[in-house]
């Protein structure tokens, strides 16, 4: 096809979106900008990081074209080439506040985070959706999803909280790729080596039936180009992540126990009956639930004992003028695949829900209710019904929920107490103001588990931990994840089984602290990059992070 986008590189994406003469280019290629953690690993880095940022006018209207190269790395966000992101999405930010209107487009063809960058690549992914929330306070966030490698991982979350989003039939959307779901749950929850059903569930023209994506367009230029401009023009805004009570209306209808089929799957979506769900506290209850690291420190800050909620997996409650919300297992779910406090389907809406529920009750209050999320999940749910009702969809719900609040001035503290790993710290951690955790070794905070990452980049268990010598963001340890600078804090002397009143002292004024730091500081995540060891830090930090922010300020004015 001579005038197809598919078969484009990015930078030839981004050239074609644009007028004639309009292009500007930022931190491209010559500025040599390249990942300073790949080469380390003897991986061959690309001068523009596999992200193209372009400037210019679509049929007169200023727009920000970002463009990822799905070639290099399978797509995958790093810390140069999110950071590239981000800070083309904060100056549309201030240049929109200042009333000089910019639309932003993400051409999405990605694999999610960049597992060679791990962390790294969580964080900016986090930072990526918290600058497309805010910007949507201003105008419409145009998304993409041309083809070849489509769209997954993280950024498939980044792809539901878009205002709208087109694509080709030639793409794909999922949170979970079916290699890694086979990895983690085996080959009969997802035979990766069944083509069709891959594309039956994950293909645009089935996300287009169940509103995972809005338009399906022909793999042609000009039809591409017309589609975005009318979304830019009609400021189409679809609000998937504002769909909680939709889709748990939908899951009290779903029955488990019988296999879910894509016919069966598109009749529920298109006969739900939208009812409000609010989730009560939590509340003593007569018999433990299922025990977690989480599960102890919920009952500890709040003095709920055997707490015990409607959404068995789901506890939240007030003290001390706190909201504490936690994510924790239960063994006999009705869906498998969270029974080890991972967080699914129903973990998603329902934080969405109560978050949701917090900033209305509170949006006439000078002092919004602070937050507390208790941090102990293993991942997101790996699961065929999961991905074809769309998980990612979920993740987002909860991910703009807590920036949301965090925007419109509810202080958010994130505790890890227990695991700290992929879709599932997206959703319930990342969104915080800070991140304060416990010094416990057997904390592991990541992108994927060893087994699945090992299989998506080719290497053995031995070579990825050989690269955490050389690569703190590969490590899977809490004390290797203190060197990128997230953290706000590391509690020394408690473990996540602790229960102590020492420990739990220990704990409050850590808390305690955090929110104290809080006060007149900005409701953004600015805090990840400009603290000591982010921009001093011997090993690891986010300088590179703070390299890009520097050049883009300079080269948007």
């Amino acid at each position: 096809m001579n005038n197809s986008f598919v078969e484009l590189h990015a930078c030839q994406r981004a050239e074609a979106l644009l007028d004639q003469g309009s292009k500007c280019e930022l931190i491209g290629p010559f500025d040599d900008l390249i990942s300073p953690h790949l080469e380390p690993q003897n991986i061959v880095p690309e001068s523009d990081d596999g992200v193209v940022i372009m400037r210019g006018t679509m049929k007169g209207k200023q727009v920000v074209v970002i463009s990822i190269e799905g070639s290099f790395q399978g797509g995958g966000i790093g810390e140069v080439s999110g950071a590239k992101i981000v800070a083309a999405l904060e100056q549309a930010l201030a240049d929109n506040q200042a009333g000089k209107t910019i639309y932003p487009i993400l051409i999405l063809d990605t694999g999610g985070v960049r597992l060679q960058e791990a962390n790294y690549g969580l964080l900016s992914i986090s930072e990526i959706h918290n600058m497309v929330i805010a910007l949507k306070k201003y105008v419409p966030v145009i998304g993409l999803v041309p083809g070849r490698v489509g769209s997954f991982g993280g950024m498939s979350i980044t792809n539901a909280l878009l205002s709208y989003v087109i694509g080709t039939d030639k793409a794909r959307i999922g949170l979970n790729g079916p290699e890694v779901i086979e990895q983690e749950a085996g080959v009969r929850e997802w035979d990766s080596s069944d083509k069709n059903l891959i594309w039956d569930t994950l293909g645009t023209k089935q996300r287009q039936k169940t509103g995972i994506i809005d338009e399906v367009t022909a793999d042609d230029v000009a039809s591409i180009k017309q589609a975005i401009y009318e979304a830019i023009c009609k400021k189409k805004d679809s609000h998937r992540d504002q769909r909680s009570d939709f889709y748990l209306s939908l899951l009290d209808c779903l029955d488990l126990k019988k296999p879910l089929d894509i016919p069966t799957y598109n009749r529920l979506y298109q006969a739900v009956e939208v009812k409000p769900h609010h989730l009560a506290a939590a509340i003593t209850g007569s018999k433990p639930g299922t025990k977690s690291r989480g599960r102890n420190w919920f009952e500890l800050l709040t003095g709920i004992k055997n707490a015990t909620s409607r959404v068995a997996t789901v506890l939240h409650a007030q003290k001390d003028n706190r909201e504490y919300i936690a994510i924790v297992p239960d063994a006999h779910n009705r869906f498998p695949r969270v029974r080890h406090g991972e967080v699914g389907l129903e973990e998603g809406f329902t934080i969405a829900s109560v978050v949701n529920d917090l900033i209305d009750k509170d949006k006439e209050e000078s002092q919004k209710t602070p937050i507390v999320m208790i941090v102990d999940v293993p991942s997101q749910a790996y699961g065929y019904k999961e991905e074809l009702i769309g998980i990612h969809m979920a993740l987002a719900a909860s991910a703009s929920a807590y920036a949301r609040a965090r925007q419109s001035g509810h202080k958010v503290v994130a505790l890890i107490v227990g695991d700290a790993v992929s879709g599932g710290f997206l959703a319930h951690g990342l969104q915080s103001n800070r991140l304060v955790a416990l010094d416990d070794m057997t904390i592991t905070v990541q992108a994927m588990s060893k087994a699945s990452s090992a299989r998506i980049t080719q290497r053995t268990i031995a070579e990825l931990e050989e690269a955490t010598k050389h690569v703190p963001a590969m490590a899977y340890d809490i004390e290797n994840y203190q060197k990128l600078g997230a953290l706000y804090r590391l509690i020394p002397q408690v473990k996540g089984y602790d229960s102590d009143e020492q420990a739990v002292l220990t704990v409050k004024a850590a808390l305690d602290d955090a929110f104290a730091s809080l006060e007149g500081a900005p409701a953004d995540l600015s805090f990840r990059y400009t603290n000591k060891i982010a921009v001093n830090g011997a090993a690891g930090g986010r300088k590179a992070t703070n390299r890009v922010r520097k050049l883009m300020t300079e080269e948007w004015h």
